[in-house]
């Protein structure tokens, strides 16, 4: 059994930063600043092309239809070619930062924290999403079939877990450290567990009962029956690949920081600014834009740093450490 005092050391796990999801202020109402005025900057000449990376966990043909807009609008806006990176998995979009081979990126926190980790440093975080509440944060669910039997945690003692992806937050990180500290160890509390490749992919797999639950990312608010207001629920209820009574949602995590926009450290300051405005000015300016790269409820973006995402660096540090531990 789960026990109380082991939840209150989980409480530890929030991350620096993050506003707890409906005990956020709301946001005054304040004027929308301009995109950036187009035209070549002085930057162009270190940075001759704006190379995007976008996480793997849907199809290329999805990404492709959601992001060409906004990597146009890179182009108009700055007279640089925008060139788009599309990853299998999250490990390739940190493998490309690692090599230099990005500029910029929409991460998870895990993900970020890896590739911190992995060039000591070389990459930083610029801008976090916001909700309509002032909240910059989600949750990480774990959802079994509905006919599965499956109500609660407790009851997947023995059962297949499929995880996201290693360099997952919600989809593997922060659910097994909040469930070692309710003191669950997730080596032997289940009893088969598999990465299915993203989070589309572990929704699949579940529904097909390769395994018995797995874990998302999720707003965790609004109308449950349409999968909350963003998030992997979200996009399968929307897409017409899920309905919602046909999973039951058995455990939800804390508050988890959303994942950043990130580039890297080594490009000019005057870069970093650049990137900061455009995507400040886009909600109001290219909505559409906005609305299909972030899908859901996000509103926009706020300046966040690396000590908002320490957290998620020390929670790989403890995976590697009990990696080496296991070994």
């Amino acid at each position: 059994m789960i026990r109380r005092r082991h939840l209150v050391a989980a409480s530890a796990l929030l991350p620096l930063g993050a506003h707890a999801q409906g005990d956020a202020p709301a946001v005054a109402s304040r004027p929308a600043p301009p995109m950036p005025a187009p035209g070549r900057r002085e930057w162009a000449a270190q940075v001759p092309q704006i190379r995007l990376g976008v996480l793997g966990g849907e199809s290329e043909s999805d990404r492709l239809g959601r992001y060409d807009a906004y990597r146009k609008l890179f182009e108009d806006t700055f007279g640089v070619p925008a060139r788009m990176f599309f990853a299998s998995d999250y490990s390739g979009v940190q493998q490309a930062f690692a090599a230099k081979q990005l500029e910029i990126a929409n991460m998870s926190p895990a993900a970020y924290a890896g590739v911190w980790l992995d060039t000591n440093g070389g990459v930083e975080p610029i801008l976090v999403t916001r909700e309509p509440d002032g909240s910059t944060s989600y949750v990480a669910l774990m959802y079994a079939r509905a006919d599965s039997g499956i109500t609660k945690l407790e009851d997947m003692r023995g059962k297949a877990m499929a995880w996201s992806d290693p360099n997952s937050a919600s989809g593997y990180l922060i659910p097994r450290a909040e469930l070692r500290a309710a003191g669950i160890n997730p080596e032997s509390f289940f009893g088969r567990t598999g990465f299915a490749g993203g989070h589309d992919q572990a929704l699949v797999a579940v529904l097909q009962k390769q395994y018995d639950a797995g874990v998302c990312w999720s707003s965790g608010q609004g109308d449950e029956s349409k999968g909350f207001t963003r998030g992997v629920l979200t996009a399968a209820v929307e897409k017409g690949l899920l309905d919602m009574k046909d999973i039951r949602i058995i455990w939800r995590s804390r508050p988890i920081q959303n994942g950043p926009i990130v580039v890297r450290s080594d490009l000019p300051a005057s870069f970093k600014k650049d990137m900061v405005d455009f995507h400040l000015a886009l909600p109001a300016a290219h909505p559409e834009i906005h609305k299909a790269v972030e899908r859901g409820s996000a509103v926009g973006w706020v300046p966040t740093k690396h000590e908002d995402y320490a957290v998620f660096v020390d929670m790989r540090r403890a995976e590697a450490a009990e990696r080496r531990r296991r070994n």
